[in-house]
């Protein structure tokens, strides 16, 4: 797949190819609007930069960030495409994962009418294991040891993102202790913008590269090939995905900026600039070891841990609890929708 036109032909050629493709896109869109907000929700509520602004920076360095971690590190891409196995049926295997992708598209569509800022991550995750166990019929389908990386980078990135952000804005506090709050307030517009931009890319080096590994994987399948030991992604491919993303961005962001930027805890600059920072740190830290993480989870636990330097109550727990429950529930939840979608389907087709 050396060029869009060749996926194209292939996509004509093939009406379950261009499905599973079409519905790689659509999570693609509805990501760019329930998950890549969260790394500009802090930069627009804080007001150093105005929504569509914040929009066209999340595009740009989105792309650069599934360019240049691709380039130096694209082993988030190859564990999502061997997370699971479809088996060598290659048209049941690719109705299992456009079963699994309608399932994401269904779940995270639900979180986004609720104002809450899922995990597209691990929607992903749960809708591509609920399919393979429908497709098989048992675990076998499923790669225990990829889905180990899941497991620790949940809680690397949660833990990271608390204590970062309780660091970084606790050593700020410090540093600029005796120093007059008006006088900060341009120098940290300008660093909010910089740790928005590095939010930016490091939710592209991570979401990015697993979306575009699921079209991969969907090429793959329609092959009847098993996914190779290691894969080179296209620049078009990285292009694609970016702008699909900005674009869900630009439609939906608003509610979710709303839920994570000034519903769970009100902002200063100089806190937005250390949950942006801290963030980053931890997104970085889990791609560089390859572990699949959650944009969503290091954002808000790092804006957790940034209220937490002033006292816990200056956290809204109520909305930590709908968002904990939503994390809790949507591995169970889109993986049974996972696995009922892959039934319809497989009856339908």
């Amino acid at each position: 797949m050396d060029n869009l036109g060749a996926l194209l032909t292939q996509m004509t050629q093939n009406p379950l190819l261009m499905t599973s493709v079409l519905l790689t896109l659509g999570v693609i869109l509805v990501n760019g609007w329930t998950d890549a907000p969260n790394a500009i929700a802090t930069c627009v509520v804080t007001r150093c930069m105005s929504p569509r602004a914040a929009v066209l920076m999340a595009a740009v360095f989105n792309f650069l960030g599934v360019l240049l971690m691709t380039m130096l590190n694209a082993t988030v891409a190859e564990t999502i495409t061997k997370m699971v196995n479809f088996g060598n049926d290659s048209s049941e295997a690719i109705v299992a994962l456009s079963a699994a992708l309608f399932a994401i598209v269904l779940w995270a569509t639900l979180a986004w009418a609720f104002g809450i800022p899922t995990s597209e991550s691990h929607a992903l995750i749960a809708g591509l294991t609920g399919s393979a166990i429908a497709l098989h019929g048992s675990f076998a389908g499923v790669n225990g040891g990829e889905w180990v990386k899941v497991i620790y980078g949940i809680f690397i990135s949660v833990a990271l993102g608390f204590s970062l952000g309780w660091l970084v804005c606790k050593g700020v506090t410090l540093l600029f202790r005796n120093v007059q709050r008006q006088k900060t307030e341009p120098l940290f517009r300008g660093a909010q913008i910089a740790g928005a931009a590095a939010m930016a890319f490091m939710h592209g080096a991570q979401d990015g590269q697993k979306f575009m590994g699921v079209i991969l994987l969907c090429v793959f399948l329609s092959r009847g090939e098993a996914p190779p030991s290691s894969i080179s992604i296209p620049i078009w491919l990285m292009l694609l995905c970016s702008l699909v993303m900005a674009a869900g961005t630009a439609i939906g962001g608003k509610k979710i900026i709303k839920s994570v930027g000034m519903d769970m805890v009100k902002l200063e600059k100089y806190q937005g600039f250390s949950a942006d920072i801290a963030a980053a740190l931890s997104l970085l830290f889990c791609s560089i070891f390859s572990l699949p993480v959650s944009t969503t989870h290091a954002k808000t636990t790092s804006i957790m841990g940034v209220g937490a330097v002033k006292r816990l109550s200056a956290i809204n727990f109520s909305v930590v609890k709908e968002m904990v429950l939503t994390w809790v529930l949507t591995f169970p939840g889109c993986g049974l929708i996972g696995f009922l979608m892959t039934k319809l389907f497989m009856w339908i087709f």
